[in-house]
């Protein structure tokens, strides 16, 4: 299993098994990263240049994870291992129920000019494999157990007890804030 920096357990083996399309990729297909950040990476933005800055992965030979500047970051909506969902309170300092969860840390380094492969290697595991920044959302509980223990991200898992109470505890606050009372309602209710 995948390790942190720290050496606690992420819970996945393969962290891209459970990444999705890259944040750079614009809805037709281009690489959003080589457009607007080329002075970080001028080959990389150069050979993107000369493929009209198509995404790496759209090349049948390469995969997301061919790509250095490949980085796929959680909505944070729900947790991916339990399904628990997100529930904030506008205006509210409160903690939140769900966590972003690192299954593969991101390294500055380049990229081959010619197909913007990577050439970094994964600090992690020590293979030539480029090392992308990879999150889901995890909530507080089930992230805990997966750093604590060998508790994976794919377990079967249900919402721990005191998580579920949580979250019905801020949908009951939520729903006092969406309802609506007229002023003599108000009134009444004060003056009683």
């Amino acid at each position: 299993m995948r390790e942190t920096p720290d050496g606690t357990p992420v819970g996945v083996d393969d962290p891209y098994e459970h990444a999705g399309v890259c944040d750079h990729l614009t809805d037709d297909g281009r690489c959003r990263f080589a457009l607007e950040g080329a002075g970080r990476d001028p080959a990389f933005a150069a050979a993107r240049r000369a493929d009209e800055y198509e995404c790496v992965a759209a090349d049948e030979a390469h995969e997301f994870r061919d790509c250095p500047h490949y980085r796929s970051t959680t909505d944070g909506r729900e947790c991916v291992r339990c399904g628990l969902e997100a529930v904030r309170i506008a205006h509210e300092d409160s903690r939140s129920l769900l966590e972003e969860h690192h299954l593969s840390y991101g390294s500055a380094g380049g990229g081959s000019p010619s197909t913007g492969a990577g050439s970094d290697t994964d600090a992690d595991d020590g293979t030539d494999e480029p090392s992308h920044e990879i999150t889901v959302a995890l909530c507080r509980w089930c992230h805990a157990k997966i750093h604590r223990s060998f508790a994976r991200i794919d377990d079967d898992a249900e919402p721990d007890p005191e998580a579920f109470a949580a979250r019905e505890e801020r949908r009951s606050k939520e729903q006092v804030e969406l309802g609506f009372s007229t002023a003599r309602e108000r009134r009444e209710s004060n003056s009683e």
